[in-house]
């Protein structure tokens, strides 16, 4: 209020008949902008401070309201979009959450912590595959964020994939009592029915892996031989793989193997470059992954990334 006076006063000395000050006297107008900018900021600051104490005693219709006096003074601001969406949330209001998170992550597309409320907002619509998509780009940054990933599997239904990932989480970090609880829950509705046979022709692995609870080594041998013989089934059990085995990178080399074969280079790329955060200490596979990268990103004329995978392909190559 002090500084709005003093503006009032100042311009109105500039254009009185008597105004008698010299030109040296009278403050640059970069000066006043500052100033004015200062005052917004600080306004800004009032109003977000003020929202995360309402926020604070559950009082998240009026810490709304000073969000949307910070969204006015400085429009399309992360921090202000993504507390808008919690609030959102916290009223139960999904569909602005959901609209305030995406403005959020349009700005930062990979934050860590708006992706996992982004997570929190499609598990509350029961909008489990969104959620899984979601989680998955947490985990290919944080393979640790796994855990959640096994909830939503079996949240969404998908037993087997929440079972197999589990196994793999188990190895890797072990299990918490509720992660012991869930696999002992998994283990009871996927009890084995039919046990594999051990013949290798393509029809009759094809058969056993129909019949019987999928299984992760009688699909790897399906699509080893299918990449000889029989293209068109290796393009129907690669798609199933990251499906039904999303924590094997394996999975993903052969949906990103079959998706260069059939000219989706930047599919490929894509899918590949997930893969690859899933493998532990497996120089042979990590080659593999690079020299179909190496072939896709030359195809799409990416020189450049080319070159990078070929020099790790080098570099780690047995």
């Amino acid at each position: 209020m002090i500084k709005r006076i003093v503006l009032y006063v100042f311009f109105g000395l500039l254009f009185h008949p008597f105004f008698s000050y010299s030109q040296d006297s009278i403050p640059e107008v970069e000066d006043i902008k500052e100033d004015i900018t200062e005052d917004k900021t600080i306004k800004f600051q009032e109003y977000f401070f003020k929202s995360l104490s309402e926020k604070s005693i559950k009082n998240y219709q009026i810490a709304i309201q000073n969000l949307e006096e910070c969204n006015a003074i400085f429009p399309n601001d992360k921090a202000v979009f993504f507390e808008l969406s919690k609030n959102y949330l916290f009223l139960n209001r999904t569909t602005e959450a959901l609209q305030y998170i995406n403005n959020a992550l349009r700005l930062e597309p990979l934050n860590f912590w708006m992706l996992k409320h982004l997570v929190a907002i499609q598990k509350k619509d029961k909008n489990y595959q969104e959620a899984i998509k979601t989680q998955l780009t947490i985990v290919k940054h944080k393979p640790k964020q796994r855990s959640e990933l096994i909830y939503l599997y079996y949240l969404n239904d998908e037993y087997m994939k929440a079972l197999s990932l589990i196994n793999v989480f188990e190895k890797e970090y072990g299990l918490t009592t509720s992660l012991i609880q869930l696999k002992d829950k998994l283990a009871l509705i996927n009890k084995p029915q039919i046990v594999v046979s051990n013949r290798d022709s393509l029809p009759k692995l094809i058969s056993d892996f129909e019949l019987n609870p999928p299984s992760f080594n009688t699909l790897k041998k399906i699509l080893t031989l299918a990449i000889k013989e029989n293209i068109p089934a290796y393009y129907i059990y690669s798609s199933l793989a990251i499906d039904l085995f999303p924590a094997q990178p394996f999975s993903y080399l052969s949906k990103g193997r079959a998706l260069q074969l059939q000219g989706k280079h930047q599919e490929a790329i894509d899918i590949l470059e997930i893969g690859i955060d899933f493998i532990i200490e497996n120089p042979i596979l990590e080659a593999q992954f690079y020299t179909i990268l190496v072939n896709t990103y030359t195809s799409l004329n990416k020189t450049s990334k080319a070159l990078e995978y070929k020099m790790k392909l080098k570099n780690d190559k047995i």
